[in-house]
């Protein structure tokens, strides 16, 4: 079944399924531990990235990507994180 394509959406970084008053990925990201979301990303990067050739092409890349920078995201702001702790000890 196809995902309908609203005048505005973007199936990449806010599909219209999953938008509300709370970002899904966000909502995960609270509910998991660090080691748990980095798996979870890690895992939609491999999904994505397997799957293109046979489903959605160049939209599962860009997701795929998108999956990706969020992991890089998530491990620089974690090293960040714990560098600053360092130094306030």
């Amino acid at each position: 079944m196809a995902t309908k394509i609203y005048k505005g959406s973007d199936n990449v970084n806010h599909p219209i399924h999953y938008m509300g008053k709370v970002e899904v990925i966000d909502y995960i990201e609270d509910k998991l531990t660090p080691e748990q979301f980095e798996g979870y990303l890690v895992g939609n990067v491999m999904k994505y990235m397997s799957r293109y050739q046979k489903k959605n092409g160049l939209e599962d890349l860009k997701k795929g990507s998108w999956y990706l920078n969020k992991l890089i995201n998530t491990l620089e702001f974690r090293e960040m994180k714990e560098e600053r702790d360092e130094k306030q000890e």
